[in-house]
């Protein structure tokens, strides 16, 4: 959904000339979703490989006057490349330019000292796999120290149809492990059920074809009933004698993790289990 409010904070807040540095993934999805909505983009990339990337896209490539003109300069590129892809533009470009890492565990310090220079960071919740990739309807993490900035950014969320959420710089690490279960540790997840479908003789194919519109349906209760409310299973049921078999039965690597995940539900259900109930689970869920 788009952060219509975030809209009405900041009317003025003009589509500005942006220079996105990387034609991976990101890069091109972010450009094309600017593009659309009639934003000023261009491409950046030193690499022969990014500009026929940014070509096959249909996007333009950055001239010297386009970088010269830029205000907004957003760096997708990877995380270690971030200080450095910085430091280098720093030295060419005017001083009305922002840089913009669109990383999510970096500070701003990894734009370098300011020196004058406005920084922000802008990065998408989305698992990015195209860059035809729709960014609408996900979460962005912005944090900036300029007002000015903030209100570009934010015009830049609600064009493309992003959700602000306001990350202060302090907290960034937490926010970004956060950020990384609900990803890349969803899919670790379905790994480890997989190999608990496998301990059942079912082939890995066919185990993932059975568990994704499960664990789509599972979303669609948190989305529908908020987390407790969308708890399912056995936990939340208070059935110790199924909590036990599935123990027994588990592989050897996959069981510590059912029991961690267990207990998490076990605090989750909160008084929708009996206290009969919680005590028979509790000494089957110890590490």
């Amino acid at each position: 959904m788009p952060d219509t409010a975030a809209r009405k904070r900041s009317p003025r807040a003009s589509r500005v000339p942006v220079v996105i540095v990387g034609a991976g993934r990101l890069g091109g999805a972010l450009a094309l979703a600017l593009t659309a909505k009639r934003w000023p983009v261009r491409m950046h990339s030193r690499g022969t490989e990014g500009l026929q990337r940014a070509k096959a896209l249909g996007l333009k490539s950055a001239t010297p006057a386009d970088l010269k003109r830029a205000r907004v300069v957003l760096l997708c590129v990877p995380d270690a490349a971030v200080p450095s892809v910085a430091e280098e533009l720093s030295a060419t470009l005017p001083r009305s330019a922002a840089l913009v890492h669109t990383a999510g565990a970096l500070s701003l310090d990894a734009l370098g000292t300011a020196k004058g220079r406005t920084r922000g960071s802008f990065h998408p919740l989305c698992a990015v796999s195209s860059p035809r990739d729709s960014l609408a309807g996900h979460a962005v993490a912005v944090s900036t120290r300029s007002r000015a900035l903030r209100d570009v950014l934010r015009r830049m969320a609600g064009d493309v149809g992003l959700q602000v959420l306001d990350v202060p710089e302090s907290h960034r690490a937490a926010y970004h492990a956060g950020a990384v279960m609900s990803a890349g540790g969803l899919v670790a997840l379905a790994d480890a059920a997989v190999a608990a479908l496998g301990a059942a003789g079912i082939p890995p194919d066919a185990a993932l074809a059975a568990l994704l519109p499960l664990m789509r349906s599972a979303l669609r209760g948190v989305e529908a009933r908020g987390l407790s409310g969308g708890l399912t299973g056995p936990i939340v049921r208070g059935d110790a004698g199924v909590v036990a078999a599935h123990l027994g039965a588990l592989p050897e690597e996959v069981a510590p993790l059912y029991r961690l995940l267990s207990r998490r539900a076990l605090e989750l259900a909160g008084d929708r289990l009996r206290p009969e109930s919680r005590a028979a689970l509790e000494p089957l869920l110890k590490p």
